[in-house]
């Protein structure tokens, strides 16, 4: 099996999707997308629609991670409610045809900010825009998990020590040398844990600008993109990755 991640076997997926997606019709054209490197992303582009492809990494992984399955449920699940989402159309979750699972979904024509400040923006449209993901951000938590079909999205318990342990966890698994100051950090979340107050939403867990598409005229969010770390979980965390954002140094990454 390939663990090439920047090419995709087009003949391959133009097979499956001349055989699955209806109204599908090639020549089929692919670019890969510079952003949604944990889950490999491209741009399927055909004479009457564009879609996006978006697979598992190849190759041995971490457990638990990379779940497309989960990405496509969620989205499938919250596609026509007040979060905006691309249109689901298909989940392959045989290995056979390219190697990994993979979901196909509508392509969103927009603009996507890399850089929080939105510097080439004026004020007025800054503002407008993180309105916008504050707007998108409270009817994410106001998702009723139920109706949705999502209750059982995620575990109970303390949503951070959740985290807190599955990170760590991450760590060590993947850990090439001893950083003390991680260590140090991991045993100091640990320490300050705060209590589980009874708060349990739908996060979406890398809530940031860079993952939304806007209009490119005037500042509606038209897609919230990369679902893959979303669960049940506190929505205080989705706040915390926003905030976090005007005390990082400021530029792309």
């Amino acid at each position: 099996m390939s663990v090439d991640t920047q090419t995709l076997d087009i003949d391959a997926v133009d097979r499956y999707l001349s055989e699955h997606l209806d109204g599908y019709a090639g020549p089929l054209e692919v670019t890969k997308f510079q952003g949604g490197q944990s889950n490999p992303t491209f741009l399927l582009k055909t004479p009457t629609r564009n879609y996006v492809l978006r697979r598992k990494p190849p190759g041995v992984l971490l457990k638990s991670a990379h779940a497309v399955d989960r990405e496509y449920r969620v989205q499938k699940a919250l596609y026509g409610s007040d979060v905006p989402v691309a249109k689901m159309y298909l989940l392959c979750e045989d290995d056979d045809v390219i190697g990994s699972a993979f979901y196909i979904m509508d392509h969103v024509d927009g603009r996507n900010y890399a850089d929080p400040t939105m510097p080439e923006m004026t004020p007025a449209h800054r503002a407008g825009v993180i309105d916008e993901m504050n707007r998108v951000l409270a009817a994410l938590h106001d998702v009723d998990i139920d109706a949705a079909g999502l209750s059982d999205y995620g575990p109970p318990g303390n949503y951070f020590e959740r985290q807190v342990g599955r990170w760590s966890k991450q760590y060590r698994a993947s850990e090439t040398e001893t950083i003390p100051g991680m260590d140090e950090l991991m045993e100091k979340l640990a320490a300050e844990m705060p209590e589980d107050d009874g708060q349990r939403t739908l996060v979406h867990g890398d809530y940031r600008i860079d993952n939304m598409i806007f209009a490119k005229e005037g500042t509606d969010c038209l897609a919230v993109l990369d679902w893959e770390l979303s669960t049940i979980g506190h929505p205080f965390a989705d706040l915390a990755a926003v905030i976090m954002q005007w005390q990082m140094p400021a530029g792309s990454e």
